[in-house]
């Protein structure tokens, strides 16, 4: 796995300490909403804007470093950009979870003779957790 500074660097941007944080604070959580983000790395470094992070996270999402989670109903959530795969978003909690596609998009790929680039497939419900809530 290239490390955060090498995909900063692949990506044309400069690997600043801001960014390799709010990497590993990304790849840490798994997917995480800007302002959760900003909580997290304002711990760090006290003087960085939320501006400041928004700016870089659109930044990234452009250039492929990261991914938009968009979920309905909430802000987004953004993740590190891996490879295909399908998010199961629990409705009540707002968790995220990634689920492999090949299942799915293979045989389809095969069956409507449709050469796939990339996907992004959000599935909706209510997670394990939150359907033993009595």
């Amino acid at each position: 796995m290239n490390t955060y500074a090498e995909k900063l660097k692949e990506s044309g941007l400069k690997a600043t300490v801001q960014r390799l944080a709010m990497l590993k604070i990304i790849d840490h959580a798994g997917h995480i909403s800007i302002d959760s983000l900003y909580q997290s790395i304002r711990d760090l470094y006290p003087t960085l804007s939320l501006a400041t992070v928004y700016k870089n996270i659109l930044m990234m999402v452009d250039k492929d470093v990261l991914v938009e989670v968009p979920l309905s109903g909430s802000k987004s959530q953004y993740e590190l950009k891996k490879e295909d795969h399908m998010h199961l978003i629990c409705e009540v909690c707002g968790t995220v979870e990634d689920k492999e596609v090949d299942e799915v998009l293979i045989p389809l790929e095969k069956k409507s003779d449709f050469l796939l680039s990339h996907s992004q497939i959000n599935l909706y419900g209510t997670c394990h957790s939150c359907q033993n809530v009595s």
